[in-house]
């Protein structure tokens, strides 16, 4: 009798020991049950996935609260990204239930409760991309799992509108765009709400997310609809004064899709395009893609925020007093511009073939158009001053990248650190540039051995890829993936990045109004890799150069 006593002990406690779990969760719409994982002795994870945080959106409305449902709602697989089209722009996938977000819960001895919370938004040119992220044999880019297990924080990921059902605007009350925004929003308020039934605390929220992922980020705490909701925030390559960002105008796009699905592009438009077929609308978004140093790629992202005097009440350089009291971290990676720069100019990626400088000063005109003669001279002077008399193939090649990143990304970025830093009052600014080399760079074409960082290349990094499919990377890329994972949770946590449960290689110092400070983030990180004043030539020329010399009238 005594024995059973002791065996019914042991299961008793290998059984609490065992499983370390949330359990049913009561949520605003009812009662969510996920999937729990064991990942060591007391180490357990709650993972729930497809979680609706509003009901199926109106075509062209802002979201509204889910309804709720009866019973306990599965939560264990994603649900549908949502409708856009695929990478060739010749079919759709996707669905427009879509409004769904997915939660990663650490424990370690105990359940966890007021963990801070991380909320991530996907990049996609506004165009694509879901909660989920790309999918290789099961292996989800945008798993949460590396950064709350190793970071001990809860991770959010959550889907909005893309592409024509996201952004479509007309510029007036009709269809008033910003959509997708609306949709993030939204997810971000019901994480604000819910989040304490699943460990979370919900006055500790940071917003992230990459690319138009960040400049969202960027919008999200620009807008007044979000005050109090956020803590903190990190945008990785894109903030809201990126070129691709905001639509100034939408109408033109709107009545180029009006024809496509034969609307009419009078008065009777916005009805037409609300009853019209979903799929058809997404076809009619496709943009284009076939580019040169005249025509850059980056001029036909249309779809993308508006000034709809609402989510955006004004330009977004007017609001940074919104984000005064937001900790926010912001950076670029040191060739961002490349996957734009291959397209706009091929060569630059030739073993073979050079790259003629005029491709150079027809894509320098191209982004100082609007300045004639002038800026063109202005900006062509300043990306060669440093060249020698006879540049080498690479020279050019690097110069044509350097001009697109800083244009795209590194200058905007930047532009917004100013910003958020003079504006701040309890708010901390950080700035970073990120630089571990691309890993086809000199293995696979077309990539050219002198690759640095490319667009998205810091993701792997950011999502633990390299612990979590060690055969597919070095050591060094693990080096560079815990720094990363170690910053941005400790920022999470503290506000600041050093401090925090994870040791980092280098103090990462406050970006001020005085001292432009920076960290450069790769696999060699030390005290070393902080730096000053990034790029601060090119920073001065089309910050304060190039808006002070006369508009074209012609133009």
């Amino acid at each position: 009798m005594a024995m059973l006593g002791i065996v019914i002990a042991v299961a008793a406690f290998l059984t609490t020991a065992s499983a370390t779990s949330l359990g049913i969760v009561y949520t605003e719409g009812g009662m969510v049950e996920g999937e729990n994982i064991r990942l060591g002795y007391r180490h357990h994870m709650d993972i729930f996935r497809g979680i609706p945080f509003a009901d199926l959106p109106g075509r062209f409305q802002k979201p509204k609260r889910h309804p709720g449902w009866d019973g306990i709602l599965k939560a264990t697989e994603y649900r549908n990204r949502c409708l856009q089209l695929n990478l060739a722009m010749i079919d759709t996938m996707g669905s427009e239930d879509c409004l769904h977000l997915n939660i990663w819960v650490p424990h370690r001895r105990s359940v966890s409760t007021n963990l801070p919370v991380m909320v991530w938004i996907y990049g996609g040119g506004f165009l694509a991309g879901g909660s989920m992220g790309a999918n290789f044999l099961d292996n989800y880019l945008y798993s949460g799992q590396e950064i709350a297990d190793r970071g001990n924080v809860i991770v959010v990921t959550l889907g909005y509108r893309v592409g024509t059902l996201g952004f479509l605007s007309t510029g007036d009350s009709d269809l008033p765009g910003n959509y997708g925004l609306w949709d993030q929003q939204a997810a971000i308020a019901w994480v604000h709400r819910n989040i304490r039934s699943f460990g979370g605390n919900p006055d500790n929220i940071t917003v992230f997310g990459e690319s138009a992922g960040a400049a969202s980020v960027n919008f999200q705490i620009l807008t007044p609809h979000n005050k109090g909701l956020l803590k903190r925030a990190i945008s990785q390559s894109g903030v809201a004064l990126c070129p691709w960002a905001v639509n100034r105008n939408p109408r033109k796009f709107a009545e180029e899709v009006a024809l496509k699905v034969n609307c009419p592009t009078d008065g009777r438009m916005a009805a037409c395009l609300k009853m019209t077929d979903p799929v058809a609308l997404t076809m009619a978004g496709t943009i284009n893609l076939s580019a040169s140093p005249d025509n850059p790629v980056v001029n036909n992202l249309v779809l993308s925020a508006v000034i709809d005097g609402d989510f955006l009440p004004d330009e977004p350089y007017n609001l940074f007093d919104n984000a005064a009291e937001i900790d926010y971290i912001a950076g670029a990676n040191d060739m961002d511009g490349h996957l734009f720069t291959g397209l706009d100019v091929p060569s630059i990626n030739s073993q073979l073939l050079d790259t003629p400088v005029e491709d150079l000063q027809r894509l320098l005109a191209s982004f100082t158009k609007e300045k004639g003669k002038l800026g063109y001279e202005n900006a062509y002077s300043t990306y060669t001053s440093d060249w020698s008399s006879n540049p080498s193939r690479e020279t050019i090649k690097k110069t044509v990248v350097a001009i697109e990143t800083d244009f795209i990304f590194l200058i905007p970025t930047q532009t917004a650190l100013y910003l958020h830093a003079a504006h701040s009052t309890t708010g901390r600014t950080y700035s970073y540039l990120f630089s571990e080399p691309n890993r086809m760079g000199g293995l696979i074409l077309p990539y050219p051995s002198w690759m640095g960082a490319d667009h998205a290349d810091d993701l792997q990094y950011m999502f633990g890829k390299p612990f979590t499919t060690p055969l597919g990377y070095w050591p060094r890329h693990r080096d560079v993936s815990g720094y990363m994972i170690a910053y941005w949770t400790n920022f999470a946590k503290t506000g600041d990045p050093n401090k925090g449960e994870l040791s980092v290689p280098a103090t990462w110092p406050e970006f001020t109004d005085s001292g432009h400070k920076f960290l450069e983030i790769n696999s060699k990180t030390s005290p070393s890799s902080v730096k000053q004043s990034l790029r601060q030539r090119y920073v001065h020329f089309w910050t304060s150069v190039l808006p002070n010399l006369p508009t074209n009238i012609s133009e």
